[in-house]
């Protein structure tokens, strides 16, 4: 990792990724692909990039995004937990911005275990008099 980049990490239910922030021209790269490849849908690309847009102009940085694990859209809102982390290691004045909208927020939510005897979590099977 050179000087200038930030690292962010950002986890959503099993959806882990790993954010570097680099002054560049706007170039946005996730798991070796374009971003537009990898999230096609406008609305999560928008959601990916929007701790970026709220403090600055998205153009000044390059974003270089690994995610794995979890669906589409845990990893979106992963990858916007590690870049606005990232964005605050640049410059610690951010931090009260980002956490008022939400994205410095962990979701501590994740999936329940199946237990035995029962059909999922919590689901029963059904029940049957005779």
């Amino acid at each position: 990792m050179k000087g200038n980049e930030k690292l962010g990490t950002g986890r959503r239910k099993t959806s882990v990724a790993s954010v570097r922030l680099r002054p560049g021209t706007g170039k946005v790269d996730v798991n070796g692909r374009k971003f537009e490849e990898y999230f096609p849908l406008e609305l999560q690309r928008r959601a990916v990039l929007s701790p970026i847009e709220k403090v600055s102009s998205p153009e000044r940085y390059d974003v270089i995004i690994r995610v794995k694990g979890g669906g589409i859209q845990g990893q979106v809102i992963a990858a916007r937990l590690g870049i606005a982390r990232a964005l605050v290691i640049e410059d610690e004045h951010r931090r009260h911005d980002l956490k008022v909208l939400g994205y410095l927020t962990r979701d501590p939510r994740k999936r329940e275990r199946k237990k035995y005897g029962l059909a999922g979590a919590r689901k029963r099977f059904q029940f049957s008099k005779r």
